[in-house]
C-alpha cells in the first residue's frame, strides 16, 4: 500500500547540523545552568565553588559573545531517526551529509571551532582539517518527521568511558561508583553520568551517550521519590558518587554529578553488559525534529536565566605572581589549594609537541624553544576572531603529560606547569624532587581564561595545528595550586576532605 511521505530536502538536513553544531558550541541546555547554578549555592568548598563560578560566568560569556565555552569543540555525533513515512531528499549517503554539516560549522569564519580529529588512529597522523568524520547512527522508527540528536563530545570526558561485563548477580551502582572514583578528574566536573545497562558491548554503550541527551530531573526525582528499579538505581548511583568528595575539577566538594541518567535493554541471561560514559562541564546536545517545512531553528536562550556572579580578582586578596621572574625559591612557598593570579609569559605545549620535543632531547637536539625559567600550558587554543588575541583557550588534561614529565623538568629546567585535572604518583614524586609546581585553571572556562590572554603567537612546531607551540601573555589569570613543591596535592586532600563514604 502506498503511503505519503514527507520530504526532507538535502540542504535543509545539512543547515539543520551545522547550525546545531554552530549552536551547541556557545550554548549550554538551559536545565544544566539550573542544575549549575543549584550546585553553586549550596557548596562549601571554596575551590570547588570557585570553579563552579567560573565555569557559570564563562558559559554566559559564551553565549552572549558566541565563541566556544570550551576550547576542545569535541568530537561530533548525529543520531538519526528517520520516520518510515519521511525521506531525506538525497543521492549521498547520510555520512556524507553529516560531514559536510560538520565541515561547515567547524570551517565558519565568524566562529571557527577547533578541529581535533586525527585521519590515523594507529599512527597518529595529521588532523584532518575540519573535525569530520563525524559519528553518525541511524533508526529508522514510526512516523513521518526525522529526529536528530547532534552532540560535541570533549576528549577529557571520552576518555574516562568505560564498559565491563558484569556477573548477572553483581551490583552495577558498586562497579559503577567504584569505577568513579578511580576516573580522576581528567572528565571535568561537575557533570552526567551515563549508563547502559544490556544489550550487548556495543549496544550499551550507545545506551550510554544516548542517555547523557535526556533533559535533567534529578532535582524533581529526589523531591517524589523513584517509582521503579531504574529511578532506585539513579538516586543511589547520585548519591553515592557525590559522596565521593571529588566536586568541581576534583578539587574537593559537595556536587560531582547533577544528574545520573539510566538507559537498559533486554541481555542475553549469562551477561550483563554495563556501559559508563562521563559528561564533562561543556555539556552540548541539542534534538530538533524535521518535518518538510524547512532547517530547523534554535533560539538561544535568555541570559538573564544565568546566575548574576561576578569574579572581583582585584579585591579577592589573592596573591599574584610575576611568570617572568618565577623562581624556584618563590615556587616553594606556594601550598597546594591556594588560588593565584598570573601574570606574564606562558609556553603552550600539548601530547603531540611534548613528543617531539622528548625525541629532540633523547637524539641530543636542541629545542626550537628555551624552556628554561619557563612555565608551560597545557592547551590547544580556538582560532582567534576579530581583536581577540587567541580564542577559547582553557586547559587540557594534564595526565596525559605524564609519561614527558621527568625529561620536561630535569632536562630543560622547566619551572612550572599548569593543566587541568590530576598528576599521577610518580608525576608528583618529579615535582617535588624538582621542586616545580603544578597548577590548574578551570576545564570548561575556556572563554573565560583566554580574557586573560593579551597577546599569543605560534613559536614553534606550526605544522602540528592547534597543538602547536605557543607564547601567551596573560595578565591576572587565574589558577589553583594543584601540587606544591612538596608533592601536596589538592585532588588527593580535596576529595578526602568531602568524602562521607566510610
Amino acid at each position: 500500500m502506498d503511503l505519503p511521505l514527507t520530504f526532507i530536502r538535502e540542504d535543509d538536513f545539512v543547515e539543520s547540523v551545522r547550525a546545531a553544531l554552530q549552536f551547541v558550541a556557545v550554548t549550554h541546555p538551559a536545565d544544566y545552568v539550573r542544575a549549575l547554578a543549584a550546585a553553586y549555592q549550596k557548596e562549601e568548598g571554596a575551590a570547588a565553588r570557585d570553579a563552579i563560578a567560573q565555569i557559570l560566568v564563562n558559559s554566559r560569556m559564551a553565549l552572549t559573545g558566541h565563541r566556544p565555552m570550551c576550547q576542545d569543540t569535541g568530537t561530533v555525533s548525529v543520531f538519526v531517526k528517520i520516520g518510515a513515512a519521511a525521506h531525506i531528499a538525497t543521492r549521498q549517503p547520510l555520512q556524507a551529509l553529516c560531514d559536510e554539516a560538520v565541515r561547515l560549522a567547524y570551517k565558519d569564519e565568524a566562529n571557527p571551532l577547533r578541529a581535533s580529529l586525527i585521519a590515523d588512529p594507529l599512527m597518529r597522523g595529521a588532523n584532518t582539517g575540519d573535525n569530520t568524520p563525524a559519528m553518525v547512527h541511524a533508526e529508522l522508527v514510526e512516523g513521518d518527521t526525522v529526529t536528530v540528536t547532534v552532540v560535541a563530545k570533549g576528549g577529557g570526558s571520552e576518555n574516562k568511558a568505560r564498559f565491563v561485563t558484569l556477573l548477572p548477580s553483581a551490583s552495577v551502582a558498586d562497579w559503577v561508583v567504584e569505577t568513579v572514583e578511580t576516573l580522576g578528574a581528567g572528565w571535568c566536573p561537575p557533570g552526567l553520568m551515563g549508563i547502559g545497562v544490556g544489550g550487548t558491548a556495543d549496544k550499551a554503550m550507545h545506551l550510554a551517550k544516548t542517555a547523557l541527551t535526556e533533559p535533567i530531573d534529578m532535582p524533581a526525582l529526589l523531591a517524589r521519590g523513584p517509582r521503579d528499579a531504574v529511578e532506585e538505581l539513579r538516586v543511589e548511583i547520585y548519591e553515592r558518587i557525590n559522596a565521593l568528595g571529588i566536586g568541581a575539577q576534583g578539587l574537593g566538594g559537595l556536587t560531582t554529578v547533577v544528574d545520573v541518567k539510566v538507559k537498559t535493554f533486554p541481555c542475553h541471561a549469562a551477561s550483563k553488559p554495563v556501559g559508563l560514559i562521563p559528561q564533562c562541564a561543556a555539556n552540548r546536545h541539542v534534538t530538533f525534529a524535521l518535518d518538510g517545512s524547512g532547517p530547523a531553528t534554535f533560539v538561544p536562550p535568555d541570559a538573564a536565566d544565568w546566575p548574576d556572579i561576578v569574579l572581583d580578582r582585584a579585591d579577592a586578596g589573592l596573591r599574584r605572581v610575576d611568570l617572568a621572574a618565577l623562581t624556584r625559591a618563590e615556587a616553594a612557598t606556594f601550598r597546594a589549594g591556594e588560588r593565584l593570579l598570573m601574570s606574564g609569559p606562558l609556553i603552550t605545549a600539548r601530547d603531540a609537541a611534548h613528543r617531539r620535543m622528548t625525541a629532540m632531547l633523547e637524539a641530543g637536539e636542541a629545542l626550537p624553544v628555551d624552556l628554561s625559567g619557563r612555565t608551560v600550558y597545557y592547551t590547544g587554543p580556538v582560532d582567534a576572531v576579530g581583536t581577540e588575541a587567541v580564542g577559547p583557550a582553557g586547559p587540557t588534561t594534564a595526565t596525559r603529560m605524564d609519561p614527558f614529565t621527568e625529561t620536561m623538568l630535569s632536562k630543560t629546567g622547566l619551572a612550572a606547569m599548569i593543566g587541568k585535572a590530576e598528576r599521577g604518583p610518580a608525576t608528583i614524586e618529579a615535582i617535588a624532587r624538582h621542586g616545580a609546581p603544578y597548577f590548574v585553571a578551570v576545564g570548561g572556562a575556556a572563554v573565560l581564561v583566554s580574557k586573560a590572554i593579551k597577546s599569543a603567537r605560534v613559536i614553534a612546531f606550526e605544522d602540528l595545528g592547534m597543538e602547536a607551540i605557543h607564547e601567551f601573555i596573560v595578565e591576572d589569570m587565574p589558577v589553583t595550586v594543584a601540587v606544591d613543591a612538596t608533592g601536596a596535592s589538592i585532588h588527593a586532600s580535596g576529595p578526602a576532605r568531602y568524602r562521607r563514604v566510610a
